[in-house]
């Protein structure tokens, strides 16, 4: 009896500590399970923060993406622009001028009289002496990042078209080549309207930009870059309007430019090949938006080097130089042609005479730095040659007067023409008394221009239906810049004194010219005040 009585107890004691080794290992069982669960979310907590540091890494390296985060951290519309593809990019500039000009009726050639019977008066400059508001800008770009390496631009100016205002500090006009005729009654040179040779079509391109180290390759219209003020943006200009040279600068062609760049920019060249239609003269309308008129391609190059650059004492030095060099026209037979009556050339796009055109450009470009910092010093000089077109030039008889339009200016020989201009400037934001400066001061920069170049042309009073003639305008300009939000949102006043070439001082309206004066200038009272109001974006 005793003995089955232990030998309960023994196994209710086995079974006893079975039970409880039993419940020990469930509670070590869910514990493991609470541990698993709590470090799959760690783990996925882990993930997502090393997934959010890609992306940020990626963005950061993404110029696409990095745009993005930049437009849409700025002031906008609610909704952001979308695309099928890449990323669009908006920006614009508008610009309105009010320009005052010296009230002067006569013309340059303001001794050249006209016809009565036909009522035609002589050379006028009612047209060009009319103070006036005007858009003298108002650019809409697109530009299209559609990956990291491709880029396309175009951009427009609804106000180019407009014709009839003269440049303030050409007043006579960027090529003067003869006299501007009106009617008795009043006629077109009064009432400026649309010039349907003026395109609004500006750049229009594509850009790749890191297949090749250090290089970009740009195809299609834009400004082949020749020079620097011209190539620079409108909307960083130092005055109003460009200098006379840097406004031949200032013109779109079709083509292509490879551009290298090194050592953080301070060494820089383009090589590139354009239609270049026409001439270099204009006298066969502008080179944009449009076919070649030959078979040949001009071939243009530029040298920028930076000696020094952002140099805390010594500020930035630019020097560059560049050229475009090409064959014009081809086999073309200039005389007059008989079937069609006088007066009339027998020379069209393709039949002009072929002509070895140049053109050189090279600049100099400081911003000191130290006691003189602010200031600024620039100076650009320019050489062109090329062929005009037939007849676009006026001639003049053994008077001095009329044009003879039989013999004048109809198998003209290539020509050159020489311009330059220096500019200096200084800008108290940027100067050592930036902190002491009063308030209302700060934001003004203050600058002066010289300019010569030759922009009168006329046909030789000898051979003058083969030799051209040119003059030189000279030009000051004084004004200053208010800065209001940099470039962005900016006020230029400037005032040009302008002296046309005048070859006597003395106007004379007898039939015969006095041999001193045989073409009759006259320095036109021109002097303007142009404001222009900036904004762009």
């Amino acid at each position: 009896m005793i003995v089955r009585f232990c030998l309960l107890a023994v196994l209710a004691a086995a079974l006893t500590g079975v039970l409880c080794a039993e419940d020990q290992v469930r509670k070590d069982l869910d514990q493991l399970r609470k541990d698993m669960d709590q470090l799959r979310k760690e783990k996925a907590a882990d993930r997502a923060e090393i997934e959010a540091l890609r992306k940020e890494r990626t963005a950061a390296k993404s110029p696409i993406a990095s745009a993005q985060a930049t437009v849409e951290g700025k002031y906008g519309p609610n909704a952001p622009v979308t695309t099928k593809a890449g990323k669009l990019t908006l920006s614009g500039m508008v610009q309105v001028w009010y320009m005052a000009i010296e009230n002067d009726n006569i013309g340059f050639y303001g001794d050249r009289p006209g016809s009565a019977a036909s009522g035609v008066i002589g050379d006028v400059n009612e047209h060009r002496d009319n103070d006036t508001f005007s858009i003298r800008r108002a650019e809409i770009k697109f530009t299209m990042d559609l990956h990291e390496n491709i880029q396309a631009v175009v951009m427009f100016d609804p106000a180019r078209p407009v014709s009839g205002r003269p440049s303030p500090n050409a007043p006579v006009g960027l090529w003067a080549t003869g006299a501007q005729t009106a009617t008795l009654e009043g006629g077109a040179l009064e009432e400026p309207g649309f010039a349907a040779g003026l395109r609004m079509l500006q750049d229009t391109y594509i850009k790749y930009h890191g297949f090749v180290p250090h290089h970009d390759f740009t195809i299609g219209q834009f400004k082949p870059f020749i020079g620097e003020e011209g190539i620079r943006p409108s909307s960083q200009l130092d005055f109003c309007e460009r200098s006379m040279l840097g406004q031949l600068g200032d013109r779109r062609d079709l083509g292509l430019t490879v551009h290298g760049t090194w050592w953080d920019e301070r060494f820089q060249y383009w090589l590139g090949v354009f239609n270049a239609a026409g001439d270099y003269f204009q006298t066969r309308a502008e080179q944009q938006n449009r076919p070649d008129d030959n078979d040949e391609k001009d071939f243009t190059w530029r040298l920028l080097v930076r000696p020094v650059w952002k140099q805390e004492t010594w500020g930035s030095l630019e020097l560059g130089v560049s050229g475009q060099h090409g064959l014009h026209g081809e086999a073309g037979d200039p005389r007059v042609s008989a079937a069609l009556g006088a007066g009339v050339f027998n020379v069209d796009g393709l039949n002009k005479r072929r002509t070895h055109a140049n053109r050189w450009y090279a600049w100099l470009s400081y911003m000191p730095g130290g006691p003189v910092k602010g200031l600024w010093v620039r100076g650009e000089w320019a050489w062109i040659k090329d062929r005009a077109e037939p007849g676009s030039v006026s001639g003049f008889d053994a008077t001095g007067f009329a044009t003879d339009t039989a013999t004048a200016y109809r198998e003209p020989n290539p020509f050159d023409v020489v311009g330059f201009y220096v500019a200096a400037g200084y800008k108290i934001a940027e100067s050592i008394w930036k902190d002491e400066a009063p308030g209302w001061l700060k934001p003004f920069e203050f600058a002066v221009r010289y300019e010569q170049f030759e922009n009168v042309l006329a046909a030789d009073l000898v051979a003058r239906d083969k030799r051209t003639d040119t003059f030189a305008s000279d030009v000051w300009t004084f004004g200053f810049n208010y800065y209001i939000k940099g470039h962005n949102a900016k006020i230029q006043v400037n005032y040009h004194v302008v002296d046309d070439p005048d070859e006597h001082a003395t106007v004379n309206r007898t039939l015969a010219a006095p041999a001193n004066r045989p073409r009759h200038f006259r320095g036109v009272d021109n002097d303007s005040l142009v404001v222009n109001f900036q904004v762009a974006w």
